[in-house]
C-alpha cells in the first residue's frame, strides 16, 4: 500500500500507540524505501515537533511518510498534506483513534483521505476491533451526530418534546425520616 501511495506522490500519517514500535518502524521504512521518514513521539521537544510539522506540511521535498505515536500526534496538529492515514495497531478508545485520524481531516484539506486500519485475525487486536465497533454503534445509537435525530421524530413525538408541562414544578424539599 505504501509503495503504491508513494509512487502516486501521496503522503501518509502512520499512527502507532507504542513509541517503541515507531522507533523500530522508522529505520525499517527508511531502508525499504531508501528515503527519510519523519517520526513524532511524546519525547519530541516542542521546537522539533513544530519543525517536523512545518516540514511535512510546507516543504515540497518533505518525506512521504510521517510516523506519529498516537498520543503525541492525536491532538493539536494540522497535517492536511497527508491523504492517507494508517493505524498500524488499534487503540482501545475509538475517540482517541478518530481524533488522530482527524489530523488529516482539517480545514484546508483539498483531497479525499483514505484511512487504513490493520487488524491481525485471531489476536487481541481482533477482539479490540470488535469491541470498538460495538462502542461506536452504541455511541451512534445514544448520541447521534448533529440534529438529524430531530428530523426523524414523528409529529406526536415532536409535539411531546416541545410542549411545556401543564403541571407546576414543586421545589419544596421533602422531609427526611
Amino acid at each position: 500500500m505504501l509503495e503504491e501511495m508513494i509512487s502516486e506522490g501521496d503522503r501518509a500519517l502512520i499512527f502507532t500507540q507504542f513509541a517503541s514500535w515507531g522507533h523500530l518502524l522508522k529505520p525499517y521504512l527508511e531502508k525499504y524505501f531508501n528515503q527519510e521518514v519523519l517520526y513524532l513521539h511524546g519525547g519530541t521537544p516542542a521546537a522539533q515537533r513544530q519543525a517536523l510539522v512545518e516540514r511535512f506540511q510546507q516543504d515540497p521535498n518533505s518525506p512521504h511518510l510521517f510516523i506519529l505515536s498516537l498520543k503525541a500526534g492525536g491532538t493539536g496538529l494540522n497535517l492536511t498534506r497527508a491523504n492517507h492515514v494508517f493505524h498500524v495497531d488499534r487503540w482501545w478508545n475509538p475517540a482517541v483513534e478518530n481524533q488522530a485520524t482527524d489530523r488529516a481531516f482539517r480545514i484546508g484539506q483539498t483531497r479525499n483521505v483514505q484511512v487504513h486500519k490493520f487488524v491481525c485475525t485471531g489476536t487481541l487486536e481482533e477482539k479490540i476491533n470488535a469491541m470498538m465497533a460495538d462502542k461506536q454503534q452504541l455511541a451512534e445509537q445514544t448520541v447521534d451526530a448533529g440534529e438529524n435525530w430531530l428530523t426523524r421524530l414523528d409529529t406526536d413525538k415532536l409535539r411531546q418534546l416541545l410542549t411545556l408541562s401543564a403541571t407546576p414544578v414543586d421545589y419544596q424539599a421533602e422531609a427526611s425520616d
